[in-house]
């Protein structure tokens, strides 16, 4: 009987490419998602439902799956401890998806040992803010205390896909939507000359696929990145080589004024994470999948790829990031 592996929140970016991967070890694979999704892989099952109910996710930890993954996004620690409560005791491998946005910038290259901004920081402001970085670190710890051993975290660094692209805190609706037309794109200036990580979502399903199920992976925490990096500068000129992207740089507070409509909480993301110095080690993560560095795409052939691969007739969702930057060019 194949072993039965549950995605929760599995349709996007990092879930895409893990599901290829499953699939191709000969798992059965129930993906949760909210969208209407149909397979015609008799071992790969599309479940449209709410994965922030408890009562649906009870009903599907009936079918006893030997590993679940879990994607989804919970807002705080109180909003994951029902879900912690009901994972764990359900099936024999926990994988929960943390972030390397945890990782203070303290200590480079990052290692899975090194501070996280929970553990360091005295800014009353970040701690309060309910920032991404927080409240994955404090989800964590609950894993930890959680009296279970049968779990496993994973610190993805920012990871590019099919429809998703980045560059410091711009995402595919306003990078690629900009740079098709022709747009000026803004960035914000003290980002440029950081050091960042840009792994392609493939590599994620690859080394994911190969730690699930693994009983010397119980207990630990990964960070799962390439060791490849690069400034946001150098990034951009990728962008510019591979698409003709335009762009221009501002201050802090002018970019904030664009992009933000979240204050404080996208301060945190830009001052705490793009802002940092992002170079990872990633031995600890090689060693247990028996992949090595040069098995990692180059970034920019994984960028020339999913580029490639985009529709041309993409249609992105109208968003007033767009509009702000529109208006702010039209006074220069």
């Amino acid at each position: 009987m194949k072993q039965k592996v549950l995605l929760m929140g599995g349709s996007g970016a990092l879930g895409v490419y893990l599901t290829q991967e499953l699939l191709s070890k000969g798992y059965a694979v129930d993906v949760v998602c909210l969208e209407e999704l149909v397979s015609a892989n008799p071992d790969l099952r599309y479940i449209r439902a709410n994965g922030l109910d408890t009562r649906v996710v009870s009903e599907l930890l009936k079918n006893r799956y030997d590993a679940v993954v879990d994607f989804m996004i919970y807002q705080s620690p109180e909003e994951y401890a029902p879900f912690c409560q009901l994972y764990l005791p359900a099936t024999a491998h926990y994988v929960f998806l943390s972030s390397y946005r945890v990782y203070a910038d303290e200590q480079h290259p990052i290692t899975e040992d090194s501070p996280r901004w929970l553990d360091v920081t005295d800014n009353q402001v970040l701690l309060g803010s309910g920032d991404y970085c927080i409240y994955k670190a404090q989800q964590e710890d609950m894993l930890r205390a959680s009296g279970y051993t049968n779990w496993t975290i994973l610190r993805p660094a920012i990871t590019y896909s099919k429809r998703r692209f980045q560059l410091t805190v711009l995402e595919a609706h306003v990078l690629i939507y900009r740079m098709r037309l022709g747009k000026t794109v803004i960035l914000p200036e003290p980002a440029m000359d950081k050091q960042a990580t840009l792994s392609w979502a493939g590599d994620f399903g690859i080394a994911v696929s190969r730690l699930i199920g693994n009983p010397k992976t119980f207990g630990e925490t990964y960070t799962v990145s390439t060791a490849e990096h690069h400034t946001w500068g150098e990034i951009a000129a990728i962008y510019r080589e591979l698409g003709g992207l335009r762009y221009m740089t501002v201050d802090t507070e002018t970019f904030l004024s664009l992009w933000s409509a979240r204050e404080p909480n996208d301060r945190q993301q830009l001052v705490y994470d793009r802002y940092c110095t992002r170079v990872v080690d990633n031995r600890k993560l090689l060693e247990v999948t028996g992949l090595t560095q040069a098995d990692f795409m180059p970034l920019r052939d994984g960028l020339q790829k999913e580029l490639a691969s985009l529709p041309a007739d993409v249609v992105w969702p109208h968003n007033p990031v767009n509009d702000r930057m529109d208006a702010y060019l039209q006074t220069l």
